[in-house]
C-alpha cells in the first residue's frame, strides 16, 4: 500500500511538473512574437501600386477636364504644361535650390520646436500648477492659425530667417507639447508605481518609464508638430518676401500668382505636397512601425 501511494504521489508530481512546463512553454510562445518579413512582391502590390494608381487616376481626370474645356487654359493648364515648368526650372538649376531652401528651414525649425516642446510638455504633464496655468494657453495656441504670427514676427524680427523660425516655433511647439501631455496622461499608474518600486524616480523615472510608455501619444504629437511646422513655414514664405530670404516653395507659389503663371502655381503646390508626403514616409512612418512592432502590435512589416 505504501509503495502504491508513493507511486501515486510521484505520478501527481510529474503531472504538475508537466503542466507547469506546458504553461511556461505557452507563455514563452506568447512572448516570442514572430515578425515575418513581407515578400517584396506583396509590398509592391499593397503599398507601392495603390498610390501610383491614385496619382495616375488624378492625372487622367485632370487631362480629361482640360480636354473638355471646363474652363480657360490659363486657369487650368494641362499636366504637360506643369511638367514643362518643372523641366525649365530644372534646366536653370533652380528647382532643387528652391526645394532645399524650404526643406532645410522646415527641418531645422522642427528640431528647435522639438527641443523646446518636449521639456515643456513634460513640465506641463507632471506639475499640476504649471498645467493649470499654461495648459489652456497651449491648447489655444495650437488652435490659432499659424499665419496670424507672420505679421508680428516681421515687426519684431524683420524680414530674415529668424522671423521664419519664430513662426515655425509658435506653430509647432504647442502641438508637440500637447501631444506629449496626452501621452503622459495615458500612462497606466501601475507603471509609475512599479518604476518607483524599482528605484526609477526623478529623471530616471521619466527616461525609463514615462517616456517609453507615452511614446505613442508623443509620436502623434511629433507628426502633428511637423505638419504645423511645414504649414507655418509656407505661410511665412508666401506673405514675407525679401531677397535676403532667398526663394522657397512658398515664395515660388506667390511669384506664380503675381505673374498669373498657373503652371508655376500648380508646380509649387505639387512640390509642397511631395515634401510633406516624403517626410512622413521617410521619418514618421518608420518610427511608428518600430513603436508598434516593439509593443507586439505589428506582426508583419
Amino acid at each position: 500500500m505504501a509503495s502504491t501511494e508513493v507511486r501515486d504521489d510521484v505520478a501527481k508530481a510529474g503531472t504538475k511538473a508537466d503542466d507547469l512546463a506546458g504553461l511556461e512553454a505557452g507563455l514563452d510562445a506568447l512572448d516570442a512574437v514572430q515578425v515575418n518579413r513581407t515578400p517584396l512582391r506583396q509590398v509592391l502590390l499593397q503599398k507601392v501600386l495603390p498610390p501610383i494608381l491614385a496619382v495616375a487616376l488624378v492625372l487622367v481626370v485632370w487631362q480629361l477636364l482640360v480636354q473638355a474645356k471646363v474652363t480657360e487654359d490659363y486657369k487650368l493648364p494641362a499636366p504637360s504644361a506643369v511638367w514643362d515648368s518643372a523641366a525649365e526650372q530644372w534646366v536653370q538649376g533652380t528647382l532643387l535650390d528652391v526645394v532645399w531652401t524650404s526643406v532645410s528651414r522646415g527641418l531645422l525649425g522642427f528640431l528647435l520646436a522639438l527641443a523646446i516642446g518636449t521639456p515643456l510638455g513634460l513640465i506641463v504633464a507632471r506639475v499640476k500648477f504649471v498645467r493649470a496655468a499654461i495648459g489652456p494657453i497651449l491648447s489655444g495656441l495650437q488652435a490659432l492659425p499659424s499665419v496670424a504670427w507672420v505679421a508680428p514676427a516681421v515687426i519684431w524680427l524683420g524680414l530674415n530667417d529668424s522671423m521664419m523660425y519664430a513662426v515655425i516655433l509658435l506653430g509647432a511647439v504647442p502641438s508637440i507639447a500637447n501631444g506629449l501631455v496626452s501621452g503622459v496622461d495615458q500612462v497606466p499608474p501601475l507603471f509609475l508605481r512599479a518604476g518607483r518600486t524599482l528605484g526609477a524616480t526623478g529623471f530616471r523615472g521619466i527616461w525609463h518609464v514615462v517616456m517609453p510608455a507615452a511614446l505613442p501619444g508623443y509620436l502623434a504629437g511629433l507628426k502633428q508638430g511637423w505638419a504645423f511646422s511645414w504649414r507655418s513655414l509656407m505661410a511665412a514664405e508666401i506673405i514675407a518676401s525679401s531677397p535676403e530670404l532667398g526663394l522657397g516653395l512658398g515664395q515660388l507659389l506667390e511669384n506664380g500668382r503675381n505673374n498669373a503663371d498657373m503652371p508655376g502655381v500648380l508646380l509649387a503646390i505639387i512640390l509642397i505636397l511631395i515634401v510633406g508626403i516624403a517626410i512622413d514616409l521617410l521619418i514618421f512612418s518608420p518610427l511608428e512601425r518600430r513603436v508598434l512592432r516593439s509593443r507586439g502590435l505589428l506582426v508583419k512589416s
